[in-house]
């Protein structure tokens, strides 16, 4: 896309460039996933034939797919066990604990694919509607883990249209004074990524797909429509 930088596969900064150069030329890049699986599944979920109960499976089967992917910089350490041939070292992860927090309500399609590879995770959520007139995001719930400033937040939601809800609620969590925030979304509109990628540049951001742009209406084209009431079955 004209304008926008970003990274198809992980992003390799020079060897010559410092951690913290590293750390930060990555994080300013989002990662826009290109595996096959997730592909398929995603152009399942476009199909308008596709009924509420698959487009369920298919998020959670989409998202489980994507935190393989964002948790792939887990710090690990080294301990030793006893198989039951003999004693071996071997890597646990170490570090901070993990938790989840989806804008909702199309965000808890994305839980339990989440919770899948990571169980241990605690779940917050925080509630976002956007005004049909202004397309402006506003509150109406935010329960997080009494403990959520001590672990690395992964911010769920499957659509990234205008990008409002996603800065707001990430900017809560930084109110709240949580330090370590990534982004997981299905299907992002470049207006909404660059919105979320100036806004909150340290956040990183895993897109399983780039789409075209936004329409009048605010919806992403071609999009996959309201991805809240196909999960949910309300429409």
């Amino acid at each position: 896309m004209e304008g926008y930088a970003y990274a198809k596969k992980r992003f390799s900064p020079g060897l010559g460039a410092s951690l913290e150069e590293r750390i930060l030329m990555k994080m300013q890049k989002p990662m826009i996933m290109d595996h096959p699986l997730i592909q398929h599944k995603i152009s399942l979920l476009r199909d308008k034939n596709t009924g509420s109960k698959e487009f369920r499976e298919l998020i959670s089967e989409i998202a489980m797919l994507m935190c393989y992917e964002a948790t792939r910089d887990l710090p690990l350490k080294e301990v030793e066990i006893e198989t039951p041939v003999a004693m071996a070292k071997t890597n646990v992860i170490s570090g901070r604990k993990m938790a989840f927090v989806p804008i909702l309500r199309a965000g808890l399609g994305m839980v339990e694919g989440m919770l899948a590879l990571v169980p241990a995770a605690k779940v917050g959520h925080i509630g976002l509607y956007r005004d049909p007139d202004t397309f402006e995001p506003h509150e109406y719930y935010c329960k997080l883990p009494v403990d959520i400033t001590s672990r690395e937040v992964y911010v769920l939601d499957p659509m990234l249209a205008t990008g409002g809800s996603a800065v707001d609620a990430i900017q809560m969590l930084k109110d709240k004074g949580v330090k370590h925030i990534k982004f997981l979304c299905v299907i992002a509109a470049p207006e909404g990524l660059n919105a979320l990628t100036e806004a909150h540049p340290d956040v990183q951001v895993y897109c399983a797909n780039l789409d075209e742009k936004l329409n009048e209406h605010k919806y992403i084209v071609p999009g996959l429509g309201d991805a809240g009431d196909r999960i949910f079955g309300t429409k």
